[in-house]
């Protein structure tokens, strides 16, 4: 069965990034249902927004499976909405510590759509860390997929290897937090979603 995959995007990011843009390119191709919502900069308003984008997706697609992605902060939320939905997910340079590691962000921050700046605030980074998850993760190898680089100049990926022990895991030297090369993997996400909904069906 075909999968409905949702896309988070990442910090400052939209849901027009290159790699929203690359995975959207490809399901219209394959005829595979795609969003990639541009969500609010405030976490709790993002985060409400996706909770009930897929509690009212996963009512009008039954019995069609609703499957997760996410990259940098577009990976917590992913990581942490997966959990409490028991949906399947690919994680790309994920932030799995988000509360931590933005908030070396404080202050002015720039939207990467068209660079209006806007405020990252310390209640912001509270909120992520007061939805961080317990870790490590419960979620499986047949639920949810790691792909990071070596490379990524803005987290550590072994915060998300320790995070994730028992997740299937895709490791690669060097590359950098955008990860090179993701158009390689879109096929084999789109598999991988494939088998995680028959498994689960």
């Amino acid at each position: 069965m075909q999968p409905v995959i949702l896309f988070i995007h990442g910090f400052g990011s939209n849901g027009f990034g290159s790699k929203a843009q690359a995975m959207r390119r490809y399901c219209q191709q394959h005829d595979i249902r795609f969003l990639a919502p541009s969500l609010p900069v405030i976490p709790a308003l993002a985060l409400q927004t996706l909770e009930e984008l897929i509690e009212q997706l996963s009512a009008i697609i039954a019995p069609q499976p609703l499957c997760l992605m996410g990259s940098s902060l577009g990976g917590f939320y992913a990581h942490t909405l997966a959990v409490k939905y028991d949906l399947p997910v690919v994680l790309i340079n994920p932030s799995m510590h988000a509360g931590t590691s933005l908030r070396r962000a404080l202050g002015q921050a720039v939207n990467y759509y068209d660079d209006s700046p806007y405020e990252w605030r310390e209640s912001y980074v509270e909120t992520l860390e007061s939805i961080e998850p317990k870790y490590p993760s419960p979620l499986t190898a047949d639920k949810c997929w790691l792909l990071a680089q070596t490379g990524d100049e803005l987290l550590d990926y072994n915060e998300a290897v320790n995070a994730l022990p028992h997740a299937r895991q895709t490791i690669e030297r060097d590359g950098d937090h955008g990860f090179v090369g993701f158009e390689r993997y879109l096929e084999e996400i789109v598999a991988f979603f494939r088998h995680a909904s028959d498994a689960a069906a």
